[in-house]
């Protein structure tokens, strides 16, 4: 089970999204077409294989639009839905459960479009042993939920943001003057807690590093070959990182290499939403 993001984090990207779509006047349309007191009863259902995600977007969703009303969920944040299963149930005022569809749909069907390529990328490098990773590369404002999604996926969260980790890129090393100095003035300022990773392009870079003992060496761009020789040279002397031309058909190849994480921005950035609909039941 994959544990709930809090309600504090949620709730308030839910209700922007809400007010966007209400826009100055409500629902227009269901305000004049739909009875006052009409009731509906209806279901959210996968129209394609997935994994799932976002349904504590859509209970937030219906529930500040509709108070009263009934959210069931019938799957889990992490659960697979074949075509044609139910989702998650709901039943309430009918003008309210319309204007709160698309916004519950909309996370919905984002967030397990993330899990889905996720769990893609998880299965594609199965026995491996290593790990698949996202990014910081994400929607803005919608960071905390689509890195839950990567975990309904089976993969792990890289850095949530610039205050977790200490990650020295190549501008930071140019402006530094050099590897050992971005890492020894890195080592001087960090906590106990915190770690340190420094992005590397060639081996030449890695054997720089080394010395200098960081937590993780982001290996950016890296030829197979030139992976399996840094897998070779620092083995046991830090967390090995690929990064960088990433994708369904190379990933295997580069967690063969046996490098620990790949990291792939294309899980946030890139992942089509799932296909998912409210339909009366």
């Amino acid at each position: 089970m994959i544990a709930p993001l809090p309600e504090l984090l949620v709730e308030p990207v839910v209700r922007a999204a809400l007010v966007e779509d209400l826009g100055r006047a409500g629902d227009v349309t269901a305000a004049a077409c739909v009875p006052a007191d009409a009731r509906l009863s209806a279901v959210f259902v996968a129209r394609s294989d997935g994994r799932i995600a976002g349904l504590d977007c859509a209970r937030i969703a219906v529930r500040l639009m509709a108070p009263d009303a009934r959210f069931e969920a019938v799957l889990a944040d992490g659960a697979d839905a074949a075509p044609g299963a139910v989702i998650a149930r709901v039943e309430g005022n009918a003008r309210a459960l319309l204007a709160a569809e698309r916004v519950a749909l909309n996370f919905l069907q984002r967030l397990s479009g993330v899990a889905t390529l996720t769990r893609a990328y998880v299965r594609a490098v199965q026995g491996t042993g290593a790990r698949i990773a996202d990014t910081r590369k994400t929607t803005p404002l919608l960071r905390a939920l689509e890195k839950h999604a990567v975990l309904c996926g089976g993969g792990v969260n890289h850095r949530h943001g610039l205050d977790d980790a200490i990650l020295i890129k190549d501008n930071h090393i140019a402006v530094c003057g050099g590897i050992g100095a971005a890492l020894e003035r890195a080592r001087a300022a960090a906590g106990h807690l915190t770690k340190i990773e420094i992005e590397v392009d060639r081996l030449e870079q890695l054997q720089e590093a080394l010395p200098f003992r960081p937590d993780v060496v982001m290996l950016d761009n890296f030829a197979l070959e030139d992976l399996r020789a840094a897998v070779a040279m620092a083995k046991d002397r830090t967390v090995l990182e690929a990064s960088g031309g990433v994708n369904l058909n190379t990933v295997r190849a580069i967690a063969e290499t046996g490098v620990d994480v790949i990291s792939v921005g294309a899980l946030t950035h890139s992942a089509p939403a799932l296909d998912i609909g409210l339909d009366a039941a």
